[in-house]
């Protein structure tokens, strides 16, 4: 991708979360996000988590899940999102699953932190050791008396390659 690509692809991902913000009854949040792979554009998506009432309904996850619907896979490898705004920690590990190569962003986590809009909470709380954190996630052992559930789906999956 060339600097002119990376510039209008971040300019669309702006022009996209400007009409979350300008564009309707009431403002929401100003993110937009496009996904590009060997120049194509796989989808385009704003921040829905107000009107989807779904936290996890971010620019760039919404863009992984029209992608995938549409290319019916969720292997979109090679593929580079342009976001206007720093990844959370969730958009962050959803892209390097799916396989996304490189995200650029229009406005950095620094551009974000006078508008309460960085996503420096979710990596500092990953960075801290496990006893320190804000929301602990606690292991507590406890198993069902039949088959172990990951021995069964380890099991499932060779036998669903065995059949390819």
């Amino acid at each position: 991708m060339s600097t002119q690509d990376t510039e209008k692809y971040l300019l669309e991902s702006i022009r996209l979360a400007m009409g979350n913000v300008k564009g309707r009854e009431r403002a929401t949040w100003p993110f937009g996000a496009v996904l590009v792979r060997d120049g194509q554009v796989l989808a385009r998506a704003v921040n829905q988590v107000d009107e989807l009432c779904d936290p996890s309904a971010h620019a760039e996850m919404q863009a992984l899940r029209i992608a995938a619907k549409e290319q019916a896979s969720t292997d979109l490898s090679g593929s580079v999102m342009y976001a206007s705004g720093y990844p959370c920690t969730m958009c962050h590990t959803a892209m390097l699953l799916a396989g996304v190569k490189k995200v650029f962003v229009a406005y950095s986590n620094e551009e974000g932190k006078p508008y309460d809009l960085s996503a420096s909470r979710g990596y500092d709380e990953l960075a801290r050791p496990e006893d320190k954190r804000e929301m602990p996630v606690i292991n507590h052992r406890v198993r069902d008396t039949g088959e172990d559930l990951y021995e069964a789906w380890q099991k499932a999956v060779d036998e669903d390659r065995a059949t390819v």
